[in-house]
């Protein structure tokens, strides 16, 4: 059934719009925000790269990455189990192009709910048609927008301006990608809408097991309002009220500007986005007929019974206390993060070679990748024993900023430093002003007659 709801007007949708507004702002700004060279943020799957706020991870990075969304998903839990589905109504990207630029953009053009009705009971002559084409078109001319927005965020804004300006032939691909993205935003704003929150994205489900009777969610004081009765305007208010009537005077206004048609008198229900539009539909109502604002609210199950204000649940402390747990362990994860990550690992199928002046040496091969956006040269040294390591074919070794570097190196040890078949070595991965970035544990294969029973 397809929906009409009744533009909302109030203090909420006021707050909620302008918020709206700057969230649209970063959005549409983000690709083009930079941070030391770096985009805000870049989720390149292809080259395995991601940036966020101007770092660069790498899969390398995969435990930060895999922690930071558990940090981000326990959050979501404790404010869920807090504030209820508060994030739907006032900072999803569905809810806020939808009711903050598509619909509005409809009301612009077609009207409110009534005239909607009207225009689509109404048969099909030339204002019909051009008033559909001129909004199909801008919410067509939108989606592309928004498409290649969210493509900047995966491929970058440098990429996605090489396939806008070149020949199309030449990125079939990206052009393929953009088309899709273009297509599906058209298909999610002019035609699925609601059914998007309401039958596809899983935390209107997942909701229901993190709610308690604490939660603060949008809610109907029944007390007040029970029982619903028309109101006569000759009727006293305490007449009314000595009858058994409460302050619902069922206008329906609530359920008439609701973007997902349900009735908030009927209780906490999962397609319940808090967009808040029914709040101000009734508080517009209860200032006419000089009744108190706040019938439907923000308030908890034990709020409307009892009176009680937010506490603080052991699942709710629980959640907390794993959440501060998560948040160091990504510090430190974040704060430990060498700059530079090595790799190092014997050559296959090479041997021991014994070099002339009676040395041992062992190939290896070295990969290192540069996290920053910066050139990085580097230098390696034994930290645990007396050796020498040699880079293969070049004098120095220089990390090209946010790639991988790959080359051969050749480790020699004394055969008085050899502690048998497998000597343990330490490598360390220096800066240019010999600061450490990192260590490297490795073997180093020897013969097993040198092993030396005194060494430590």
């Amino acid at each position: 059934m397809w929906l009409y709801p009744k533009q909302p007007a109030g203090r909420y949708t006021r707050a909620r719009t302008g918020l709206s507004y700057v969230l649209i702002l970063v959005m549409f700004a983000g690709p083009f925000i930079k941070i030391q060279g770096n985009p805000l943020l870049l989720m390149d799957i292809v080259e395995r790269r991601f940036i966020i706020l101007g770092r660069i991870f790498w899969p390398q990075d995969a435990a930060i990455l895999a922690v930071g969304l558990l940090v981000f998903l326990t959050g979501i839990a404790i404010f869920t189990a807090a504030y209820g589905r508060l994030w739907c109504g006032w900072v999803c990207p569905q809810t806020v192009m939808m009711e903050m630029v598509f619909r509005k953009i409809e009301y612009w053009i077609d009207g409110d709910a009534h005239a909607q009705r009207a225009l689509d009971r109404a048969p099909w002559n030339r204002r019909k048609i051009v008033r559909r084409a001129a909004k199909h078109a801008i919410f067509l001319g939108l989606s592309f927008v928004i498409g290649n927005t969210l493509l900047a965020y995966f491929i970058g804004i440098e990429k996605l301006f090489a396939i806008v300006t070149d020949n199309p032939l030449n990125h079939l691909h990206g052009l393929t990608f953009m088309v899709l993205f273009t297509l599906l935003f058209y298909s999610l704003f002019a035609r699925f809408r609601e059914q998007a929150c309401t039958f596809i994205c899983p935390y209107g489900r997942f909701q229901s097991t993190l709610l308690d009777e604490n939660s603060i969610v949008v809610a109907y004081d029944h007390r007040r309002g029970e029982q619903r009765g028309f109101l006569h305007r000759s009727q006293p208010p305490a007449e009314r009220q000595a009858a058994g009537f409460g302050d619902c005077i069922d206008c329906h206004r609530c359920v008439a500007v609701c973007p997902t048609g349900i009735d908030i008198r009927n209780g906490t229900q999962m397609e319940c986005v808090h967009c808040t539009a029914c709040m101000d539909a009734c508080d517009q109502v209860m200032d006419k007929i000089d009744r108190p604002r706040g019938l439907v609210r923000y308030a908890s199950l034990n709020g409307i019974e009892r009176g009680e204000r937010l506490q603080l649940t052991p699942r709710l402390a629980a959640y907390s206390v794993i959440l501060v747990a998560l948040i160091a362990l990504e510090s430190f994860l974040l704060f430990s993060r060498a700059e530079v990550e090595a790799t190092l690992l014997r050559a296959p199928g090479s041997l021991f070679q014994q070099m002339p002046n009676g040395d041992y040496s062992n190939l290896y091969l070295l990969k290192l990748i540069n996290k920053t956006n910066r050139d990085v040269p580097v230098e390696l040294r034994l930290d645990n024993l007396e050796g020498r390591v040699q880079i293969m074919g070049r004098p120095e070794l220089v990390v090209p900023a946010a790639q991988l570097a790959e080359t051969s190196v050749l480790i020699e040890l004394p055969r008085d430093r050899l502690q048998g078949a497998n000597t343990r070595l330490l490598v360390g991965v220096y800066s240019a002003d010999g600061r450490r970035l990192q260590s490297v544990k490795t073997g180093f294969v020897g013969p097993r007659s040198n092993r030396r029973k005194d060494l430590p």
